[in-house]
């Protein structure tokens, strides 16, 4: 049986629209190693100021992965095995658009999606006007539209933008923005076992933040696909695109949105595989890769498509993708643990 793609499965390296490499975007080298665009110098900032706000996790043992039959074997969902982390910070909510504004303001930073001069759009947010000038879609996802002039602050394209947005996550970022973001907030992004073991909220192996039910008592406690995908979103659960960055109820850890809303990118390389034999103790993924990995499903996520919006569910994009439901949040070593 054919497996159900992911509904963020939008990639740059399927559409070529660049006119070759712009500059500063990142490309990794022949070792594979890579090296992300620079945001400017990076600050100085006072550890206190990192972390306020921020999470505290003790870290310890954990189960990480499932052999839920519901999930995706194939995308290296399981084994279920013991890791184990040393304590670190994370941020409550994905990063808002009032957040990025603030960065892009103080650094003149220009995102991926600028340099290249378009982003991926989900064809029922791209108004008449913007559709008549559509000329690209991928294959196997024909709902996203290539849109010209789409970005972090024109989500839907240049008729669009984020004034009444600001509360929601920032959008339409790439891995290497969300690492400048980072670079400059003193910050860094999760490690996948870092994010899945923050997301459980303390749970043991349970299919959401909340439990195995997706909604309890009939509550949605998510923001994901309500209908028929990816035509009909009767947006049910309140919200048809991005909700804001505190909706809903956070998990047992003071998380917000880890399952839905958009897309987090975390720090590893996406591997199938590598975890199988890898590190049980402070995993970090595989030394090089091609396609960065991503947690938390999204907006677009349905249990008949894409059914990843548990917390163990993992997808991956190219590290210069960006999309209209991808986003991130940041998270900050502990004192005494350094960061490699």
């Amino acid at each position: 049986m054919m497996e159900k793609r992911s509904c963020c499965s939008a990639g740059r390296s399927g559409i070529d629209r660049s006119g070759g490499d712009p500059s500063g975007t990142g490309r990794p080298d022949q070792a594979g190693v890579h090296h992300p665009p620079a945001a400017g110098d990076a600050l100085s900032v006072p550890e206190s100021r990192v972390t306020d706000g921020m999470i505290y996790l003790a870290g310890g043992d954990f189960l990480m992965g499932t052999d839920d039959t519901e999930g995706f074997p194939s995308d290296g969902e399981g084994p279920v095995r013991s890791v184990r982390l040393d304590p670190f910070y994370i941020d409550p909510c994905t990063v808002s658009n009032a957040q990025f504004q603030q960065f892009v303001n103080e650094t003149g930073y220009r995102t991926e999606a600028e340099k290249f001069g378009w982003s991926f759009v989900f064809h029922l947010f791209v108004s008449p006007e913007t559709a008549k000038k559509v000329t690209q879609t991928p294959a196997q996802t024909p709902w996203w539209f290539v849109v010209e002039g789409a970005a972090w602050n024109r989500p839907e394209g240049p008729d669009s933008g984020i004034e009444d947005r600001l509360d929601h996550p920032v959008t339409h970022v790439s891995w290497n923005d969300a690492e400048a973001y980072c670079k400059w907030a003193g910050k860094r992004l999760p490690t996948e076992a870092e994010w899945e073991y923050a997301a459980r909220g303390g749970l043991v192996q349970k299919r959401y933040p909340w439990g195995d039910v997706l909604k309890p008592d009939g509550e949605h406690r998510c923001n994901i696909w309500q209908g028929k995908f990816p035509d009909k979103n009767n947006a049910s659960d309140g919200y048809a695109g991005t909700a804001p960055v505190r909706s809903f109820s956070p998990n047992g850890y003071g998380l917000y949105n880890v399952s839905g809303n958009v897309w987090e990118w975390c720090s590893d390389w996406f591997s199938p595989n590598y975890h199988v034999n890898g590190p049980r103790v402070n995993p970090k993924g595989p030394p090089r890769g091609s396609e960065k990995s991503l947690r938390g499903g999204s907006y677009l996520c349905h249990k008949s498509y894409c059914n990843r919006y548990r917390v163990a569910a993992r997808s991956r994009n190219t590290h210069d993708s960006s999309t209209g439901n991808i986003g991130f949040r940041c998270a900050a070593d502990a004192p005494g643990n350094g960061a490699e």
